[in-house]
């Protein structure tokens, strides 16, 4: 199929100027709401609901233009840990049934869909066809569940990434996001895999996916830093979603050290660098949220 989305939404939004608002972290919400260490944030689906539907529901009253679903890790292998592999279909279709219940008619629903946590051949055991048909499966349950776009997130190895694209976009209509995640080294950002921003930007822009960018393992300034290398690299639309910082423990609690009014401001300095659609991970929440809403919408 390998159709483009010209005509989605987000895209047209875009191209009229637009900042999309994405949401902030999920499991940093559901570990505030339950979640135990260790425990499986995607079965929240099936045995708390009510709380999926808060999340979702609490973004968007932030002021969130798109909201991911709860199915980071809803992949069989990632599943299998749990013991939940039989319950992936389920996860997915339910992860965007519940988001989609929070939608208004000018909200947008994305399933989040990461990495499978194993490696292809030779490298893993994991052969190519595998790891698109687990991909293919999460894609189309969130579709059937109400989601209008897949955010393909926290990627390390290009390879699986592009993979995830392919799959999602060979059977299903929806708007594909990918992003991955960077370390800053001596000799600059690169995924764990080897993968450098302008390299990950060109690369996944040739896959077809329709909006590129960058998620996780840093705090805003960095996060400016590889936005800045992306957007030079591509013309595609860009996607960014700062962790709150890098977290310390204190008290035995995880603290990540970066406010909401801050981050706003940084967010801001994004958007003049040309990213499309902002929003937050690990340590970020409906604050943080509500913040760059505020400033925003004082411009519009």
């Amino acid at each position: 199929m390998n159709n483009t989305n010209d005509s989605h939404p987000i895209i047209s939004r875009i191209r009229n100027g637009e900042t999309i608002i994405s949401d902030g972290a999920t499991g940093t919400f559901l570990q505030q709401n339950g979640l135990e260490p260790g425990g499986c944030p995607e079965e929240f689906n099936v045995s708390k609901p009510d709380i999926i539907k808060k999340m979702a529901r609490q973004y968007f009253n932030a002021g969130s233009d798109m909201v991911l679903t709860n199915s980071f890790g809803a992949s069989v292998y990632r599943q299998k840990h749990y013991g939940f592999e039989s319950q992936v279909e389920k996860f997915n279709f339910l992860s965007a049934q519940h988001a989609r219940s929070q939608a208004t008619l000018n909200n947008h629903v994305c399933g989040s869909i990461g990495p499978t946590g194993g490696f292809l051949e030779p490298l893993g055991d994991i052969t190519s066809e595998e790891m698109y048909n687990s991909f293919k499966t999460q894609a189309l349950s969130l579709q059937k569940g109400g989601a209008d776009s897949i955010v393909i997130e926290t990627m390390t190895a290009i390879e699986e990434a592009i993979l995830a694209i392919n799959a999602v976009k060979d059977n299903t209509k929806l708007l594909v996001m990918a992003t991955m995640t960077f370390d800053k080294g001596p000799r600059g950002y690169f995924t764990m895999m080897g993968i450098k921003p302008d390299q990950a930007a060109k690369e996944l822009t040739n896959a077809g996916a329709d909006v590129v960018g960058s998620n996780c393992g840093n705090g805003i300034i960095n996060m400016i830093e590889i936005a800045n290398i992306m957007r030079h690299s591509t013309d595609t639309p860009l996607l960014v979603h700062s962790n709150a910082g890098i977290p310390t423990m204190k008290s035995g609690e995880i603290i990540y050290p970066e406010p909401p009014e801050y981050m706003a401001e940084k967010f801001m300095e994004l958007r003049s660098i040309g990213v499309n659609i902002i929003g937050g991970c690990c340590g970020t929440g409906p604050k943080h949220i509500a913040e760059l809403y505020k400033l925003l919408n004082a411009e519009r």
